[in-house]
């Protein structure tokens, strides 16, 4: 019998497929979940503190569908669709296991009345399913949120296209902030060899979705010299947003909220920093016309005057705070590619700049397999780093994922779970020295405050 953890107690970058083939598992292991009898609990309270849902004990070994696999994993990390689930706000993600539950078959196992949490993961596969093909235990991999169905016509001309499309750990049960995980054979990337696990872990999500929003052929179409306008640069999307306008040639300008954040950026080579406090911009959405303008006139002066032009592409996925002053600084004939609304579905902007002066809005949703194996493969050539600033162990993830909700983090937050300790997972040292060794890869490791999970937004 092997036992919760029995993989970590084996040096964790050094798992073998014999050491799984075989062996019995776990009828029950430890996961970070939520539970449908929680759903109310916000109800009346303004402040929704995640460490009171946020729960980290067992559940039940699901079966494993013909498609999937069974990853041992051993980091994830922390996304903003965490807080959503672990809020029940905007929307409780037990509406979404109950509709995919309704589909019948396999999906019938994802309604239950607890979901686990993680859009993210890195792990070993200890299991497949009879119908995986290119996968064997012993692999490890990353997993793509991209959860497809690939008998949708949609998904073979692009897989966020099919209809039947869901962001895994999300919309979906089994997700990657837990000892196993289950993840569809389409989900899966190699893991770059040369990374740890909590730096694997934390890249797939967020930097494959600000590929698609930047270089993929469906989002702005970034080329050399564009300038791109990244808002919450120092956060999980931004930090790989600036990190790809440089990598791809184009003229990245940052927007932060604080000093620290503006530091964050700088470290990851970004050169063009604005305080959001500069040009007026405050933590309560504005849907006042003028100030809109007036704000974005400000920005837009700052942006002239540093680059000698108007932004090509907006980076936008804070949403409703932002989203109107994107749409008049852009210049004309220009993108705003949206892939969130972290501050408010319900966006507000004078369509007049839209529409006389020909500028785009292109919405954008994670990214299919190639475009996230794409970006995968810069990780391995080191053109683009992994954002890790902090690490915890799954029995704290309530305090990780309180920071993220009070938007008192930089890059990403790392979540231990197999892997016992950070620094595991690294089985091409050579890569790793010539890539530029933990220095290089770490640019922002300890800048996230670990102390501050209880502040108040």
């Amino acid at each position: 019998m092997v036992a919760v953890g029995s993989l970590t107690d084996a040096p964790a970058d050094a798992v073998s497929a014999e050491e799984n083939v075989g062996a019995d598992l776990p009828a029950e292991f430890r996961a970070v979940h939520i539970c449908a009898e929680d759903e109310a609990m916000f109800s009346d309270l303004s402040d929704k503190d995640v460490r009171k849902s946020l729960r980290v004990g067992p559940v039940a070994m699901p079966e494993l569908a013909p498609d999937e696999v069974l990853i041992a994993v051993m980091a994830s990390s922390v996304n903003y669709n965490t807080v959503w689930s672990a809020q029940f706000a905007p929307v409780s993600p037990f509406r979404f296991l109950e509709k995919f539950g309704r589909r019948g078959g396999w999906a019938a196992r994802h309604d239950l009345p607890h979901q686990v949490l993680g859009s993210d993961a890195a792990g070993v596969v200890v299991r497949t399913g009879s119908g995986v093909r290119r996968w064997r235990v012993g692999d490890h991999v990353v997993v793509s949120a991209a959860y497809v169905d690939e008998q949708d016509p949609g998904t073979h001309a692009d897989g966020m296209i099919g209809e039947d499309q869901l962001a895994w750990g999300y919309e979906t049960n089994f997700g990657g902030m837990a000892d196993y995980a289950v993840a569809r054979a389409s989900q899966l990337i190699p893991k770059p060899p040369h990374l740890t696990w909590e730096e694997a872990a934390s890249n797939t999500a967020c930097a494959s979705t600000a590929y698609r929003m930047l270089v993929g052929e469906r989002g702005a179409r970034m080329k050399q010299g564009d300038v791109v306008l990244v808002w919450g640069a120092a956060g999980g999307l931004g930090s790989y947003g600036v990190q790809l306008v440089r990598n791809g040639g184009g003229v990245p300008v940052a927007v932060v909220s604080s000093a620290r954040k503006a530091e964050a950026v700088r470290r990851l080579g970004c050169d063009i920093v604005v305080d959001r406090a500069e040009i007026g911009l405050t933590d309560d959405p504005t849907d006042d016309p003028d100030e809109v303008i007036r704000i974005g006139k400000r920005l837009g002066a700052i942006i002239r005057e540093r680059t000698g032009r108007d932004p090509d592409i907006v980076f936008e996925h804070i949403g409703r705070a932002t989203f109107g002053v994107s749409v008049f600084v852009v210049r004309r004939g220009g993108v705003v590619v949206t892939c969130g609304s972290s501050t408010g579905y319900q966006h507000v902007f004078d369509n007049r700049y839209l529409w006389m002066k020909l500028k785009r809005v292109v919405g954008s949703h994670v990214a299919n397999l190639q475009e996230a194996w794409d970006c995968n493969r810069l990780f391995e050539l080191g053109a683009i780093v992994p954002t890790v600033s902090a690490v915890f162990p799954m029995d704290e993830v309530g305090e990780a994922v309180r920071i993220v909700q009070n938007n008192r983090h930089i890059g990403k937050i790392a979540v231990l779970c197999q892997a016992d300790r950070p620094g595991l997972g690294v089985t091409d040292p050579e890569l790793r020295a010539r890539v530029g060794g933990d220095d290089r890869l770490n640019p922002l490791r300890g800048m996230t405050a670990v102390g501050e999970a209880s502040r108040r937004r």
